[in-house]
């Protein structure tokens, strides 16, 4: 919580119960070496960083449905169930909020769905 207090995230939350964040220091490093930096947040730390940093590219990363999202975490098997129910949930809320990002991909097939990823990130790259 020390970290929290004295504004040493960039971005933090607590996502399916856990606290999770990126230190402020380490994008800077990032960011001074002229390098871009790729986060894979939640829609909580994604609106935090966008507050801070408004030039960021935000992509949602999108299920098909929350049917499959559901079959995928089932396929899995390394959730208990109360943490599989407590994702469908959180997904329910952060799917309302694509709209404000800049980027929507549909992750139905992972091939196509990496390869859209990395048009994006060449693309705005190149800018």
């Amino acid at each position: 919580m020390e970290k929290i207090d004295s504004n040493g995230f960039l971005e933090w939350a607590r996502v399916h119960g856990f606290l999770y964040g990126t230190l402020r220091n380490e994008i800077e490093e990032i960011i001074a070496k002229e390098h871009r930096a790729i986060l894979e947040i939640d829609t909580q730390g994604a609106n935090q960083v966008k507050e801070k940093k408004p030039d960021s590219i935000l992509i949602f990363i999108k299920p098909p449905s929350l049917e499959s999202l559901e079959s995928r975490l089932r396929k899995r098997g390394t959730e208990k169930e109360e943490t599989i129910k407590q994702r469908l949930t959180d997904a329910k809320s952060e799917l309302e909020q694509a709209d404000k990002y800049d980027y929507v991909i549909i992750n139905e097939y992972v091939d196509k769905a990496s390869s859209k990823l990395s048009e994006i990130i060449k693309k705005e790259s190149e800018k």
